[in-house]
């Protein structure tokens, strides 16, 4: 009896260990499979994009106007307010008329006695010329009538040149206003003594209701521009901002690029036409000038933090259709508001890994959620500050 009780608890040891053989059969593994990485994505879509630059300027008066002296005399009285905008044929100062007043009344009555002469001279050449036939009179005397006229008429035309020159003078007593603008302030006072040979000009008038921006341009940049300049539709316009990059409002356009370039900084000069009727613009001021480089009517773009190097080789992760990473080559081009625009490398539609990148290998599976790109921005104006 003791053997059979034996025997059975052989058996059920070796049915027991034949049960645990089974389970620790190496052709059936207990693998864990791995969680999907969590990362936020961003579909590829084209949209236009215009690529910018923002170069430093400085604002010149369309025209401007030195107010010098056309005659020599004393200054009797300025007749204008400074700082004021004044018009064409402004009267600005008056010189002291006397003494041209006085050359052009001697200029007037030389005129009359030289007209007087003039009528003598004719009517003794007429009379002359009816008896020339009768032989009344020689030959001689009648050439010499003829001659006396002719002289007489010369000179009523100089003393008319005279007298138009005597006026002009008088008339150049009043100082006036060549261009339309504003005027700066006096540099001369009344009972100053002026001539045209003064070094100094009597007054400044610049005209600002339109101004120039002109900027200094890389010398590299002259393809673009004149690509855009010369393309048959209109040219986007320039923005004008401040000296620290604030956006004016106001908006001009390119008229020139210059046609040397500075040996020294190899730069070129480009000038801009600004409307500027509220004067906010005044000459002199530095600004900041945004020049569109090119227009690209689908281009597509990433974050900049999308895109990492690899043996200086720039790529991005890429999410297939089954969920799965695979990392693509890329040819970035401009860096535009902190994203690239892909010229290579990418199509439209495809999802590019933005958030979650540094856990990423080759196949990985994940788990892909939209980027939010106002979240991303917030992030990093608060990491910033």
């Amino acid at each position: 009896m003791f053997l059979n009780q034996r025997h059975s608890g052989s058996v059920a040891v070796a049915i027991i260990a034949m049960w645990g053989l089974t389970g620790c059969d190496p052709a059936v593994p207990d693998e864990e499979v791995p969680a999907p990485i969590q990362v936020s994505v961003m579909t590829l879509e084209p949209v236009a994009l215009q690529i910018t630059e923002d170069l430093p300027g400085r604002i010149t008066a369309l025209r401007n106007a030195e107010i010098r002296a056309q005659v020599s005399g004393l200054v009797e009285r300025q007749l204008f307010r400074e700082g004021t905008a004044i018009n064409t044929g402004t009267v600005l100062f008056q010189i002291n008329p006397a003494i041209f007043q006085s050359e052009v009344d001697m200029a007037s009555a030389a005129l009359t006695r030289a007209e007087v002469a003039q009528q003598r001279a004719s009517h003794e050449a007429e009379r002359l010329a009816s008896l020339m036939p009768a032989g009344a009179v020689s030959r001689q005397m009648y050439d010499d009538a003829v001659a006396q006229r002719d002289q007489a008429l010369a000179e009523v035309a100089q003393a008319k040149a005279s007298l138009a020159r005597h006026r002009l003078n008088l008339q150049f007593t009043r100082v006036e206003a060549p261009i339309s603008g504003r005027i700066d302030q006096a540099l001369v006072s009344e009972g100053a003594l002026v001539s045209p040979t003064d070094a100094m000009p009597m007054a400044r008038i610049q005209q600002i209701d339109q101004v120039y921006a002109d900027v200094r341009l890389p010398a590299s940049m002259l393809a673009d521009i004149h690509q855009q300049m010369s393309s048959d539709t209109a040219p986007p316009a320039v923005e004008i901002l401040t000296g620290d990059g604030k956006p004016l409002g106001m908006r001009g356009h390119m008229l020139f690029s210059g046609t040397e370039v500075n040996t020294g900084s190899g730069d070129v000069l480009l000038r801009v036409l600004v409307d500027n009727p509220q004067q906010r613009l005044l000459p002199g001021l530095f600004v900041r000038v945004r020049i569109p480089r090119a227009h690209y009517p689908a281009a597509l773009s990433v974050p900049q933090e999308a895109v990492t190097r690899v043996a200086g080789q720039p790529r991005v992760w890429v999410v297939d259709a089954q969920g799965q990473v695979q990392p693509a080559t890329i040819e970035p081009a401009e860096l535009v508001g902190r994203r690239y625009r892909v010229a290579s490398g990418l199509s439209a539609g495809q999802q590019v890994v933005i958030e979650g990148i540094e856990r990423l290998t080759p196949g990985a599976q994940v788990d892909a959620r939209p980027w939010q790109a106002a979240r991303a921005s917030q992030q990093l104006s608060a990491d910033a500050h």
